[in-house]
């Protein structure tokens, strides 16, 4: 089975690169396309993959400022056809999923991993106000934002097959694109992290300080509480955060990975105050046998148990917040159990479920292909066997009505 992955783009690392590292391992000499290659600043490991850039990749500047191109993604990747594949997986946060997978002979299976729908195509609003947009500028984008949404849609009616990493995203794919998707977590690799036999009495976060993480209430909730959180991390928000906060709130800026088991182990509580698609962290936290207190919206329904491996709250507020740590401290928790909750979220276990879907649905893109190859292949009847037929059926139907 040929095989081609499909990548939005490669400047950053993030939780898309954490999932096309794990497609690159289950399909490792599957080219890779993706509309811009920032070669410097990815992994070196990357170097020896079979990456393939669009040409939007020779943009100016795009690599840095590849958010100001949104409106030429749409035309990149419809100018791409992959038909001549087997299967085509794209692993979707933006506008990949618009390639096109049919050719003359030959139709490509198209299953699409949606990470996310184009968030600052359906979210529009709410990503200006995020990147501090100007509103004359948001208002001289609406026409174009309104022409990129129907692209996106008509893009995702191409698909084969979605595949959604939480309810979260699952309810999203059906709210714009009118399409059904099953869920399949994204890889956790878990392996990093242990339980440990005694914790400290510290309160941690471990996130990007940018606004929408809502870091600044957590900060605001301790402040009241006065107990000990740690942040680890850093951002464009951290000068305003660190303003914010008292004495027994402490930052330690970015902490090398190496350090992140042990930091994560020893926390008395994980917090999660923000709303986000999956949230790789709070599954790292249990996968140390710590407890998570998360907001109870997006991915963390589907990774927190309120009561077993954790406590939600119901309003992203310093008194939800400072109530949940109360609540808190009034329940018990299995570290083992929390642990054993982690495992399904494991890299195996994405793995495991990503090549069992796609073995199934290319058991029936073949039986759909071969169906269809017969069907073309039967004589289609002349008019006078047409003619004689409905002479037949006349006469049967007469008959019966006598």
């Amino acid at each position: 089975m040929e095989v081609a992955l499909v990548h939005d783009w490669l400047n950053q690392m993030g939780g898309a690169e954490a999932v096309l590292e794990n497609l690159v391992q289950l399909f490792p000499r599957a080219p890779i396309y993706t509309s811009i290659y920032w070669r410097d600043e990815m992994p070196p490991a990357y170097m020896g993959w079979d990456i393939r850039p669009l040409w939007l990749n020779h943009a100016p500047r795009i690599y840095e400022r590849h958010q100001q191109y949104f409106a030429l993604y749409p035309a990149a990747w419809a100018s791409l056809n992959l038909g001549r594949y087997d299967l085509v997986l794209s692993n979707k946060s933006g506008f990949c999923h618009g390639v096109h997978t049919q050719r003359k002979n030959k139709t490509a299976l198209h299953i699409c991993y949606c990470l996310a729908p184009t968030r600052y195509v359906w979210s529009f609003d709410e990503y200006a106000r995020s990147e501090g947009m100007r509103a004359s500028l948001r208002l001289a984008l609406k026409p174009v934002v309104a022409a990129l949404r129907r692209w996106d849609f008509n893009a995702a009616q191409q698909v084969d097959h979605f595949i959604a990493i939480s309810t979260e995203i699952q309810q999203r794919i059906k709210r714009y694109y009118k399409r059904d998707s099953d869920i399949i977590y994204p890889p956790v690799d878990i392996r990093r992290f242990a339980p440990q036999r005694q914790h400290d009495d510290y309160y941690l976060i471990v996130s990007r300080l940018i606004p929408y993480k809502r870091i600044d209430l957590a900060i605001e909730a301790f402040n009241r509480l006065g107990l000990p959180l740690v942040i680890a991390g850093g951002g464009r928000d951290a000068a305003r955060l660190e303003k914010l906060a008292k004495p027994n709130v402490q930052f330690l800026g970015r902490v090398p990975d190496t350090d992140l088991p042990d930091l994560m182990a020893r926390c008395k509580a994980f917090i999660f105050p923000g709303r986000e698609d999956f949230g790789i962290t709070p599954v790292e936290a249990e996968a140390s046998g710590r407890p998570v207190i998360a907001f109870g919206a997006g991915g963390a329904l589907d990774t927190v148990v309120d009561g077993e491996t954790g406590v939600l709250f119901e309003e992203q507020t310093v008194e939800s917040i400072s109530a949940a740590v109360k609540r808190f401290d009034t329940l018990k928790f299995d570290p083992a159990a929390i642990r054993c909750h982690a495992e399904t979220f494991s890299t195996e276990m994405f793995k495991q479920k990503l090549t069992g879907f796609i073995a199934e649905k290319y058991a029936e893109h073949l039986e759909l292909v071969k169906f269809n190859t017969v069907s073309e292949a039967k004589p289609s009847p002349g008019p006078i066997a047409r003619s004689l037929r409905r002479n037949i059926l006349s006469s049967v139907k007469r008959r019966g009505a006598r």
